[in-house]
């Protein structure tokens, strides 16, 4: 184990060890925020508390051209972890902690980019990625700083990645008619089976839209994530709910989706509410996101990135790209270990990014 590696691994040891998980949203500005600041001398650091565990850390050394993004909040630990989950455990060749992959391993090693340079540096903390609620990035968009790209830091196996899709996640309401089971009514009347008519024709639809294609990307990514409704087997269900979410591909329409999606209902009575949304990367209309998928392509060509395939999880760099930003997903780890229990990033990747985002760091020097 080099020095280098060395170091990453004695900050990521650190920042696991920072109960960062969202949910609860009970982050502060001290605690991981004092350690950050602590670890970047020379840095312009102002930390800023945007409400429900929301917070921001905006830390700048000279003019940079390029900002790094990576937050800091994990997912609670699943119940099934065999270990201390804010106790980092090193073996021959992973890193395991909670949050060591998703994406705790990439600050550690801009922590350590920094000590070995000295030139440039923008870095954004962030604490709300994993809330759905992106009020530390709406924050940094409203003062339109100049940067030529964005950077942000998510599991990709340490590979660029140029194009992902967006997220739309939904709640709808059916309303029925109470009555006794045994009414010739109940067939119509229920919200429940309204609710089951629904998600057929959904998943039909969904079925329909194999054939699109996007950058290696294809068809409608759609989940049934829950159903709610009715009271007995011998009552007729007056009201059901469901969520449900929907990722498009860069080249889709999502307000065309939802109106796909309400215009399913049979009963026209069904409420159907947008609960969160996330652009695709890169945003915009088709013309639009070519010009900054292809912008994007020439930055990593220019920091000798290499460059992955897209990909179907959403990240917070499409909020950047949908303000403008030329923006990519990029650092170490892979997908398939975030969330999970026993989550673990690979040494060798913590070693490579961390070299990756020296080289960087350097390439920005002016």
């Amino acid at each position: 184990m080099n020095a280098l590696l060395d170091a990453t691994i004695g900050h990521l040891r650190a920042l696991v060890a920072f109960d960062t998980r969202n949910p609860p949203r009970a982050i502060g500005t001290g605690g991981i925020f004092d350690y950050l600041r602590a670890q970047l001398p020379g840095f312009d650091c102002s930390v800023t508390d945007h409400g429900a565990g929301a917070v921001s850390l905006f830390a700048v050394r000279g003019r940079p051209k390029i900002l790094f993004n990576v937050h800091l909040d994990t997912v609670p630990a699943a119940s099934t972890w065999t270990r201390d989950p804010h106790e980092l455990l090193v073996t021959d060749d992973r890193a395991i902690g909670l949050g060591a992959c998703d994406i705790k391993g990439a600050a550690a090693a801009l922590l350590t980019a920094a000590a070995h340079t000295d030139g440039d540096a923008a870095f954004l903390f962030t604490t709300d990625e994993e809330a759905n609620d992106a009020r530390c990035i709406a924050a940094f968009l409203a003062r339109k700083r100049p940067f030529d790209a964005v950077i942000v830091a998510e599991p990709t196996r340490c590979e660029a990645v140029l194009a992902h899709r967006g997220i739309s996640s939904v709640h709808m309401r059916f309303d029925g008619t109470a009555g006794h089971a045994s009414s010739s009514n109940a067939l119509g009347d229920s919200a429940v089976h309204q609710a089951m008519r629904w998600g057929a024709r959904a998943l039909d639809f969904v079925e329909s839209q194999s054939h699109q294609r996007f950058g290696g990307l294809t068809g409608l990514r759609f989940n049934i994530g829950r159903v709610e409704g009715g009271i007995k087997a011998n009552v007729i269900a007056p009201a059901a709910e469901v969520r449900f979410g929907f990722r498009p591909l860069p080249s889709m329409n999502t307000d065309a989706l939802l109106d796909t999606f309400k215009h399913l209902v049979q009963n026209e009575s069904a409420e159907l509410t947008e609960t969160f949304r996330g652009p695709s990367l890169p945003a915009g209309d088709i013309g639009e996101a070519e010009s900054l998928r292809l912008a994007a392509r020439d930055v990593a060509d220019s920091l000798a990135l290499p460059i992955g395939n897209a990909v179907d999880f959403w990240t917070e760099a499409s909020l950047f790209s949908q303000a403008g930003y030329v923006a990519c997903v990029y650092g170490p780890g892979d997908i398939a270990q975030a969330h999970s229990a026993d989550e673990w990033v690979n040494l060798s990747q913590l070693q490579q990014i961390t070299e990756s985002y020296i080289g960087i760091l350097e390439h920005g020097r002016t």
